[in-house]
C-alpha cells in the first residue's frame, strides 16, 4: 500500500508544471503555444531567457529530490526507480495542465541526484560537452539520460526490477522527444 501511495503521490508531484505558472504569473501566456509545444525548460529558455529558464530549473529539481527522498525512506531500493518514472509520467501528463506538460528530463535528472549523485553529475557534464559539439538540446539531452539511467541501474545494484524502472524511465522520456527526432531527420532542426 505504501508503494502504490507513493505511486500516486510522484505522479502528483510531477504533474506541479512550474513553467505554466510561471508563466501565467508573469502574464506571458502559456508556455506550450511557442516553440517545441511543451512546458519545460527549455523551451521555457527560449521563450522567457536564461533567469527564467533557471527559475523554473530551480524547483523542478526540488521536487525530484524531494520525490526521490521519500521514495528511498519508504520504498525498497529496486523499487525507488519506478517512482522516477511515476514521476516523469506526471512531468509529461500533469492532470493539473490539461495532460500536457514538459519532457521529463529535468525532472529525472533531479530524481537521480539522490539515488546516483556520480551519475547525476556526470550527466550534466555530458549534455554540456555533446551540446557544446552538436548544439542541439535533446540530442544532448539523450547522452544525460543514458548516462542517468545507468547510475540508477548501477545504484540499484543491477536487481531487475530497478533496471527496468530505469530503462523504462529512459525509454519514455527518449519516446517524448519523437517530434524532435522527426524534425532532425526532416531536416527541420
Amino acid at each position: 500500500m505504501k508503494t502504490a501511495s507513493l505511486l500516486v503521490v510522484a505522479y502528483l508531484a510531477g504533474s506541479v508544471n512550474f513553467s505554466i505558472l510561471l508563466f501565467r504569473w508573469l502574464a506571458k501566456g502559456d508556455p506550450r503555444q511557442h516553440f517545441s509545444g511543451n512546458a519545460g525548460v527549455t523551451n521555457v529558455y527560449r521563450q522567457a531567457g536564461r533567469l527564467w529558464a533557471a527559475v523554473v530549473l530551480i524547483p523542478d529539481l526540488g521536487r525530484a529530490l524531494l520525490v526521490a527522498w521519500t521514495a528511498l525512506q519508504v520504498m525498497e531500493t529496486a523499487l525507488v526507480p519506478w517512482a522516477g518514472l511515476a514521476f516523469v509520467l506526471g512531468n509529461r501528463f500533469p492532470c493539473f495542465h490539461q495532460f500536457r506538460g514538459g519532457k521529463g528530463v529535468a525532472g529525472y535528472l533531479g530524481f537521480t541526484i539522490l539515488i546516483s549523485p556520480l551519475a547525476a553529475g556526470l550527466s550534466a557534464l555530458a549534455w554540456l560537452v555533446v551540446y557544446g559539439i552538436v548544439r542541439i538540446p535533446f540530442i544532448a539531452s539523450f547522452f544525460m539520460i543514458a548516462v542517468l539511467a545507468g547510475g540508477t541501474i548501477i545504484a540499484g545494484d543491477y536487481h531487475t526490477v530497478a533496471t527496468s524502472g530505469a530503462v523504462a524511465t529512459a525509454l519514455f522520456i527518449y519516446y517524448n522527444h519523437k517530434q524532435n527526432i522527426a524534425a532532425l531527420f526532416g531536416g527541420k532542426v
